[in-house]
């Protein structure tokens, strides 16, 4: 019996042709986005899942309040943190620490030289609990010890080739001081979907020394609660869920911070929260984070988008098989004749919907397969190689999949079943509007869900060129940056310095050159707190602080809204301050006028005169507020050059600065890169959501438009002697068109009406994610809704038009 079900299947199949094209189509381009999604948002999902007890891991991340006010939300906190969390706590087995530096490490005996930015210093634990791998070398003594660094395998390869890297030495240079490290082991690179990059570990013992070498006397490392650039991860005993350790932490947080004199007097408030592991990558976009993250609500948004594009398909395969109803009526009434029970059709026409599901299921993996290198070039994963899917997102599609033929099949099942054979053998059928509601319904479903995504892709769009091409308050095209020079002491640095200076800008293409700690686009980690002279608070507020040498400001090109830039004409400017307008408001002045040649106190008692207040601008990318910012004069800031270029051969200019950046500084690297190229990098994210967005919207459309197809072709062919009797009577050829049309193109409009109000919810909570975001405008869904209104019209004319211009003699001698 079952073996002649899926005969008959095949030989219905093969039958409608059109039909079953349609259809398979439709489904296959359907499972194909819905895995394709699932690979991406697997993807997403497995972020640092791969470590043996990730589970067990959660990080420590800091929530300052100032004056009662939410200041910062900090992904980093205190080291004294972690071993009051395990002295304190029973519930906690481990932690470690990880700090990050720039590093400029050479291999001297191959004068192999390159600066290092990936990389942490880190407890020897830290082996442990993120389960690296060695390939050389003792993990249990690795880290232990001052001077001891391990490299990840490609890193080792840079340096040292084919030799084996074990026990060899890497020198790294801080200005005159040369500090050698010992190669103590060797692991496999860190995978790519981790939150953090780990190309090497310094122990930890050896930012200890450094510490002491500078002149820290309390072992702050170790004892420190308020130098908060540590990332402090804790690993928790088996059967412990971390909100058991959260709802202690209260208690933890008022007791070692909130407790002190100087926090109660300055209305100071700090908490600590703890955030799992695998959820680090997408919910967690807080300063100071190791990597620029995803985006959890985008990556929930293409999941929906991966069901809705699934049932779309689904929702194909009941209009058209139901609209088919007529077709097949007089098959069902001969059948039933015959003695054919209804539980028998029924399984008849399950069976039909399984073998088109399972056939475009098949097709589907293969071009899924097919499509997959390219779908993780196309979204930037070229050096992803884990697995295609996770088992749970295998599962979730395998039970979508049941579910959904399952579902599909069983409507137009008991629809075609239960016509009665008297009826339809007599004729009277031929008219019916069975189902005619449900199919009205589901068009207007998928053309909500059509409008709804084009409206959205529109928005995207708009989101991110707004980001791109809003003015940041400085100037950063045509800028040229060099990573500056690591191997000159402060005491020569001028003397080499300034030569450089004069010969570069003697290079024909350049403008200016300024210096300065960060650059826009890059997060400014020096951070401490200022306040006014006379404040009774004992404690102030948090400000960011950019060095900057006299070019700096004039360079950028930042508007200054009250007072001066720095000068070489004031010899007191060495105590001046410049601040944006955010800092002026948080400090009490009225307006940036009243804060000139004000003094502030910075930190733990330094007074500075406040010269110049600049214009807000934005130092990092549109997603985020503008911070309150202290810029200080460091005519010695050297970690960036920056070059302003005029419309000359760029790399030509690159060319001869490298011959004289090898004169001046030998020791040194030459690395550069473009600014408005760096700065973008913060919209990547964005515009690869876009990029995704965009194109499984049309899929989706183009899938509507099957279905529709086939609707449209059904409704002409059960119109074909009302359409001849039409034309017999002079109908034109527009009219007909628009008969034809009528229906369909209501349904749209209604669909329309209540895609407006979901595209809007749904798109505004996405935008909640910006701190500078686009108005939705009225005309985005008034296009959204002509484009699919058009889509449409286009897709019905085709059957239409050929229905309008057709013989009417022949389609009356037809019936």
């Amino acid at each position: 019996m079952l073996i002649n079900s899926f005969k008959l299947a095949f030989r219905n199949i093969i039958k409608r042709k059109g039909y079953s094209f349609l259809n398979i189509a439709g489904l296959t381009i359907g499972m194909s986005c819905c895995l394709l999604i699932f690979h991406y948002v697997s993807y997403e999902k497995s972020f640092d899942k791969f470590e043996p007890d990730s589970k067990q891991i959660v990080r420590v991340r800091l929530d300052s309040y100032q004056k009662g006010v939410l200041a910062y939300k900090s992904a980093t906190s205190y080291p004294a943190i972690a071993p009051a969390m395990k002295k304190d706590f029973p519930e906690v087995e481990n932690f470690c620490r990880l700090h990050d530096d720039n590093l400029l490490l050479s291999n001297e005996a191959q004068n192999k030289k390159f600066s290092e930015n990936k990389g942490y210093f880190a407890d020897p634990s830290t082996i442990d609990m993120f389960g690296l791998q060695f390939v050389k070398g003792n993990p249990q003594t690795a880290l232990n010890g001052p001077d001891k660094i391990i490299l990840s395998e490609s890193t080792a390869r840079k340096y040292f080739g084919n030799e084996d890297a074990l026990g060899k030495t890497l020198v790294n240079r801080d200005g005159s001081r040369v500090q050698p490290f010992e190669v103590a082991g060797v692991y496999k690179d860190f995978p790519s979907n981790s939150h953090l990059i780990m190309n090497y570990l310094v122990s930890y013992a050896t930012l200890a020394q450094e510490t002491r070498l500078e002149g820290d006397t309390s072992n702050s490392t170790e004892t420190s609660w308020g130098w908060y650039d540590f990332y402090v991860y804790v690993q928790l005993k088996k059967g412990i869920n971390y909100q058991q350790l959260e709802a202690k932490m209260p208690a933890f947080y008022d007791k070692y911070l909130n407790s002190r004199d100087w926090a109660k007097a300055g209305n100071y408030r700090e908490e600590l929260h703890l955030i799992p592991l695998s959820d680090i990558h997408l919910y967690s976009n807080y300063n100071q984070e190791a990597e620029v993250n995803g985006n959890g609500q985008a990556v929930s948004f293409l999941f929906l988008i991966a069901i809705f594009i699934i049932c779309i398909a689904w929702i194909n395969f009941i209009n058209l098989a139901t609209a088919r109803s007529v077709e097949r009526a007089k098959e069902v009434g001969v059948r039933k004749v015959l003695g054919a029970l209804r539980t028998t059709l029924i399984r008849q026409f399950l069976t039909e919907s399984f073998v088109l599901n399972l056939i475009s299921l098949a097709l589907s993996s293969i071009l899924f397969f097919l499509l997959l290198h390219p779908f993780d070039a196309f979204t930037g994963r070229t050096n992803y190689t884990g697995v295609a899917l996770t088992s749970n997102y295998w599962l979730i599609f395998f039970v979508l999949f049941g579910a959904g033929t399952i579902l599909s099949g069983l409507y137009p099942a008991f629809v075609l079943s239960g016509f009665k054979p008297v009826v339809v053998l007599k004729g009277a059928f031929k008219n019916t509007t069975s189902g005619l509601l449900l199919r009205k319904s589901l068009i207007v479903v998928q053309f909500v869900t059509s409008v709804v995504l084009i409206a959205g892709t529109i928005i995207v769009y708009q989101q991110v060129e707004y980001m791109r091409n809003q003015s940041i308050g400085a100037d950063i095209n045509n800028t040229l940056v060099l990573k500056g020079p690591q191997t000159i002491s402060d005491s020569l640095y001028q003397n080499i310095y300034q030569p450089f200076k004069t010969e570069v800008l003697h290079q024909h293409g350049i403008n200016s050159i300024a210096s300065s700690n960060n650059i826009p686009g890059e997060e400014i980690y020096w951070t401490t707190e200022w306040k006014r002279p006379g404040d009774q608070q004992s404690t102030g507020v948090t400000l960011y602080m950019l060095g900057v040498d006299y070019d700096f400001i004039p360079s950028y090109k930042i508007a200054m809204d009250a007072g001066r830039n720095f000068s070489q004409q004031f010899s007191t400017d060495k105590k001046a301050v410049v601040l944006n307008e955010n800092t002026v408001k948080l400090l009490g002045f009225k307006n940036p006028a009243d804060a000139i040649n004000q003094k502030v106190i910075r930190g733990g008692g330094d007074t500075l005169t406040v010269v110049g207040v600049t214009a807000n601008f934005h130092q990092l990318g549109l997603q985020k507020n503008i911070d309150p910012m202290a810029i200080l004069l460091r005519p010695n800031a050297s970690r960036y050059y920056s070059l302003k270029l005029s419309n000359h051969d760029a790399q030509q200019t690159i060319a001869s600065l490298k011959t004289l950046w090898s004169s001046y500084f030998p020791k040194d690297p030459f690395d550069y890169f473009f600014l408005d190229e760096s700065f973008g990098e913060q919209y990547k994210a964005d515009l690869l959501f876009g990029k995704v967005f965009g194109v499984f919207a049309f899929l989706a459309i183009l899938i509507a438009c099957f279905g529709l197809l086939g609707l449209s072709a059904y409704n002409v062919l059960q119109r074909t002697k009302e359409i001849g009797i039409r034309k017999v009577l002079g109908a034109s050829v527009q009219s007909i068109l628009v008969l034809l049309s009528l229906d369909f193109l209501k349904l749209i409009l209604i669909s329309f009406l209540f895609a407006i109000p979901a595209g809007w919810f749904v798109m505004n909570l996405w935008l909640q994610d910006y701190a500078y975001r686009i108005n939705i405008a009225w005309w985005v869904f008034a296009v959204a809704g002509c484009v699919a209104l058009l889509i449409a019209v286009i897709t019905i004319s085709t059957q239409a038009i050929k229905a309008a211009v057709a013989n009417p003699v022949k389609s009356l001698r037809s019936e």
